[in-house]
């Protein structure tokens, strides 16, 4: 399906929405704690509206509640902001401000009696924030109840509203992206606000293909563009969105929103970040944040950066919420876990993130990477470039856990590979370090008898020092290569845990592990010896996932060990000479490595022009 799609600027509204005041999520799994919390009596929370019964107080201190000031203070330009809401009954309604540390203040109230669909209005400066804190709403009753609805958050508009185009790129997950595409266009007021939905089909499985396309299409109507593709990974997918975009004459300042198709949306994200995306003084690339939908109240991340020195993704930004309960209270202040201190990014994951058309503009298209590391990369090249990037709290998606993925598989190939392309694209790729780095994980996965994570690190390597030549396919050959490497190796491959090959059920013991040791590389050279010389403390056993670091699975001869996805075990078998052949094999590329790394770092900067070109990604499309 192809469209007329153009994206242009808007004439500017009275006044420009940053949020809505919402009760409740858009799903039966998500708590309506996020969004309002009943701190004393009772209320009913619909989507768009509360009803708070007599002597009941709810707050709008949660996640999807609060107006993130402090953020808005940092970046925008907006100097005040506007609480509109729409009341019936009678009862308070007031303004709280926090800081930096979640002390309160209270910034305007009104009561009102009987009243009859009467609008409030109240307004906050943003101007008290600049470390953190944010603002939200109370509402307090007495004898009588009070139904809230209409909330808005609203502050002073452009001269013009930036169009905004939504990308997103699937492969093979036709129900998931319908449920993400099902998601946007059940919300008319954020749908309002979008120009065009890209679906970017990499599939064997076209989305197409289903009924419910055809319906959910007919609701989308012109905005949306259907484009099939070959497999580019998601640096392919998202890419062709900006490549669309970028296309249109007209869109020399829009904003373009990727979004995963694996997604549970909240069509509320298309209002706060295309909101902030407006106000900003410089353009920003606006980050969303992921939710874990496996644990809907848990916030994966506040802020994160990468370590290009380690080639340590997801690093903790300090002072960062990390895997917390955004719905209980701190043990310690008794605060509600909230992200009060404003933290600053590194970069933010493609599961949503706004990228405006001035940045690709100044910095080019992203790698084509195949897949992970993409965003990261881009990330750190538009900082080099005098763009930051925002991960904005109260803009979120919730996407599955990560720690539910297990991280012995065909994708850490791309991880270690693209970390070093991103590593000696922004970093001084420093050979000591990262050859240190690169030994230490290869010695874990050894002892560990991970032989197909450790052949996976060597190919990715081995690939890396081949030169930018690697990516000129877009890592389709990559992608095949891994898989069928990886295939050669056992223990890669995933059983049902009642039918584990050649272990009757009855012989395997679960044992879990002694604890952490307190000198690792001791450690690590007692078991790497110990493995050489045919020594183990356990014949064969059962391991947890929690349990399956390499100190504890290194004592067995057979260890049956639990997937981090809960859905199955690995069988890992101790092969003294594969382990010997790995390893010189490794030791050989790492030297390689150390020695090449000055000339590898310049032969990446050299065609990274021509690779992040639009020429490259047009002959990529084949168009």
């Amino acid at each position: 399906m192809s469209g007329n799609s153009q994206l242009v600027e808007h004439e500017a509204p009275q006044e420009l929405l940053t949020q809505r005041g919402l009760f409740a999520g858009p799903s039966p799994i998500v708590s309506a704690d996020l969004y309002a919390e009943v701190s004393h009596g009772i209320a009913d929370r619909e989507r768009d509206r509360v009803v708070v019964h007599p002597h009941t107080t709810v707050t709008m201190n949660t996640y999807f509640g609060r107006f993130p000031a402090t953020y808005w203070q940092r970046w925008c330009v907006s100097p005040e902001v506007e609480l509109s809401l729409e009341l019936t009954g009678s009862g308070q309604v007031s303004i709280v401000a926090s800081d930096s540390d979640g002390e309160t203040r209270m910034i305007a109230a009104e009561s009102v009696d009987g009243a009859k669909s009467r609008v409030v209005r109240l307004s906050a400066k943003i101007d008290k924030f600049a470390d953190g804190g944010g603002l939200w709403f109370d509402v307090v009753t007495g004898e009588e109840r009070l139904v809230v609805e209409r909330v808005r958050w609203t502050v002073a508009p452009p001269k013009r509203v930036r169009p905004t185009a939504v990308v997103i790129c699937t492969f093979n997950r036709v129900e998931d992206c319908l449920n993400t595409l099902d998601g946007l266009a059940s919300d008319a007021e954020p749908l309002s606000l979008v120009d065009t939905i890209y679906v970017v089909d990499q599939g064997s499985d076209p989305v197409e293909s289903r009924p419910r396309f055809a319906e959910i299409s007919d609701r989308l109507g012109a905005k949306l563009r259907y484009i099939r593709q070959p497999n580019l990974g998601g640096a392919g997918g998202f890419t062709r969105g900006l490549y669309e975009v970028t296309e249109l004459g007209a869109a020399e300042h829009a904003n373009v929103l990727f979004m995963d198709d694996d997604v549970l949306c909240e069509p509320e994200i298309v209002i706060r970040m295309t909101a902030f995306a407006n106000r900003t003084a410089q353009p920003v690339i606006v980050g969303g944040q992921m939710l874990y939908l496996l644990h809907p109240n848990h916030l994966h991340v506040g802020a994160e950066y990468a370590n290009l020195d380690t080639l340590a993704p997801g690093q903790i930004v300090r002072g960062a919420l990390h895997d917390v309960d955004l719905t209980a209270y701190d043990e310690e202040t008794g605060k509600k876990n909230m992200q009060e201190r404003r933290v600053d990014a590194g970069y933010n994951g493609w599961w949503s993130c706004l990228i405006p058309s001035e940045i690709v503009k100044a910095v080019g298209y992203p790698l084509p990477m195949f897949f992970q590391w993409d965003d990261i990369e881009y990330g750190y090249r538009a900082r080099a470039n005098g763009f930051a990037t925002v991960t904005l709290p109260g803009a979120g998606v919730w996407h599955a856990d990560f720690h539910w993925k297990d991280w012995d598989d065909w994708h850490r190939y791309f991880n270690l590979r693209n970390a070093l392309i991103t590593s000696a694209l922004h970093s001084r790729f420093d050979p000591r370090r990262i050859c240190r780095a690169m030994a230490a994980q290869l010695a874990t996965y050894l002892v560990g008898m991970q032989y197909g994570l450790a052949a996976t690190q060597l190919k990715a390597i081995e690939d890396f020092l081949k030169g930018p030549s690697v990516l000129r396919d877009g890592g389709v050959e990559a992608a095949s290569e891994i898989r069928k490497l990886r295939a050669e190796f056992p223990e890669t491959i995933k059983h049902p845990a009642s039918e584990v090959p050649g272990i009757s059920s009855g012989d395997l013991p679960m044992i879990p592990s002694p604890g952490v040791p307190r000198k690792h590389i001791a450690v690590l050279a007692k078991r790497l010896v110990g493995q050489y010389l045919g020594k183990s403390t356990h014949d064969v056993g059962a391991i947890p996932a929690g349990d399956a670091a390499w100190w504890h699975v290194s004592t067995f001869n057979t260890a049956v060990v639990t997937d981090a996805s809960q859905e199955g075990v690995r069988v890992r078998r101790r092969d003294r000479e594969l382990a010997i052949r790995l390893g010189k094999q490794g030791a050989k590329l790492i030297r390689e490595l150390y020695q090449r790394a000055p000339e590898m770092r310049h032969t990446y900067r050299e065609a990274m022009d021509d690779l992040t070109s639009r020429d490259n990604w047009k002959r990529l499309y084949d168009l």
